[in-house]
């Protein structure tokens, strides 16, 4: 195998650069800068130079042995001082050698799932983790790097193997006395499986929502001041406001963190009818964005009410507390009043649906789940009809299992590898 290299932190200026070198001739390259080869595991101070002997910068350097690295490979991290021209000379020095090569996008990442360090939705947490933005999207990607779900599916899978196994012996020794019925124990690990699936597939969804953030759009009559509120929640000038009703054309969106849960609000077009071609459009999306929404937020000012009703979920508001004597259940974004108010109603309506979190987190995971318990079904029907459906039985055991190590990248996901590290960046 190829040893790679790249810088595995951010382009551009910095107070320290971490250049990764991964591979067979990893260590050799290091003697090629350094001189030597520092004990593993401990940071050494070391002058890097190149093949002319030119100094090219004094770095820390450490060494992972093959086998205990992230990669699984033998590993060196060059900790070089962050300027440009230094790591660039440096990445310079390393083309040159022979036997090295640049890494592709999440090329350490899929040598670590390659030689076993992580399984595929470790990847994938760890995908989430460094793309999380939000205290709920990092406890959540903590949970899948961690091997939460692995370990689930682990169990599950060996759960079924003893099934499966039970069931063979049976099978084996069908032209002789078997003194023990194994159909109840059978069923009692289908049927434990079986709900364990059900229960983690059902929070995917929310935990979809966790990843790419909730949406909550802000729906109201024209030049009632949801463009005005979204500003105002924003914290900046998001969207264009003016006193003529029909400003908002488009759906505008905003992303925010909300008590660390991530949200995307929505400011959409004032819903009313009007002759507009073009206003009638964005009228038309704010209505089925509006619909898909995760949460409404209404703003209502006196008579003048959309025409579209509230959930049961949704939240309703007054609009322009500051014009009001009243302001009870009012929201004015021009002076601010009932803002903290309405962000905590918000915030503690998408709080309660974190309760059905689960601990899959992608909708390929819901897929497999979903593949294993169909299998299931069809196993627990075969088992009702007695021996003579075992090796029936046995066959739809397998394919739950199978379903299962799809879920940890075991089989059959060789179509999904290039997709899932392309969204890495190189050096990871």
């Amino acid at each position: 195998m190829d040893t790679i290299y790249a810088l595995a932190t951010a382009q551009g200026r910095a107070g320290v650069a971490v250049v990764r070198i991964s591979g067979p001739q990893a260590h050799e390259a290091c003697i090629n800068l350094c001189g030597d080869l520092p004990e593993p595991r401990r940071t050494a101070l070391r002058v890097l130079t190149g093949a002319d002997g030119v100094k090219l910068d004094e770095a820390l350097v450490l060494v992972f042995p093959h086998g205990v690295s992230f990669s699984g490979e033998a590993v060196v991290e060059l900790h070089l001082h962050g300027s440009t021209a230094v790591i660039a000379a440096v990445l310079r020095e390393l083309s040159a050698l022979p036997g090295l090569r640049a890494a592709e996008a999440g090329e350490f990442t899929r040598r670590a799932l390659e030689n076993g360090r992580l399984d595929l939705a470790q990847v994938e947490g760890l995908a989430d983790l460094i793309d999380a933005e939000t205290e709920a999207q990092r406890r959540q990607a903590l949970r899948v790097l961690s091997g939460d779900l692995g370990r689930l599916a682990e169990g599950w899978r060996r759960d079924l193997i003893r099934a499966a196994a039970l069931l063979e012996a049976t099978i084996d020794f069908a032209d002789e006395d078997v003194p023990v019925d194994v159909t109840p124990e059978v069923s009692d690990l289908l049927h434990s499986v079986q709900a364990d699936l059900r229960r983690q597939s059902a929070g995917v969804a929310t935990a979809e929502r966790v990843r790419t953030g909730f949406e909550v759009a802000i729906v109201g009559a024209p030049n009632v001041g949801k463009s005005t509120l979204l500003n105002a929640l924003a914290g900046r000038e998001a969207a264009i406001t003016s006193e003529y009703a029909g400003t908002t054309r488009d759906v505008i969106e905003v992303r925010m963190d909300l008590g660390g849960i991530p949200v995307t609000l929505l400011d959409t077009a004032g819903l009313r009818e009007t002759s507009d071609v073009v206003e009638g459009i964005g009228i038309t999306r704010a209505r089925e964005r509006a619909a898909l929404a995760d949460l409404r937020v209404f703003l209502i000012d006196g008579e003048d009410q959309p025409d579209l009703s509230p959930e049961p979920e949704d939240i309703v508001v007054r609009a322009k507390a500051d014009l009001l004597q009243d302001k009870a259940g009012a929201v004015s974004g021009i002076s601010g009043e009932g803002i903290e108010s309405l962000v905590g109603e918000i915030t503690s309506r998408l709080s309660g649906r974190l309760s059905g979190l689960g601990i899959a987190t992608r909708e390929r995971h819901r897929v497999a789940m979903l593949r294993a318990v169909s299998a299931l079904d069809d196993a627990a029907r075969h088992l009702l009809l007695g021996p003579v459906a075992y090796e029936l039985t046995a066959e739809e055991l397998r394919q739950a299992i199978r379903a299962l190590e799809s879920l940890v990248g075991r089989v059959d996901v060789e179509n999904l590898l290039d997709e899932i590290f392309s969204s890495f960046c190189v050096g990871k």
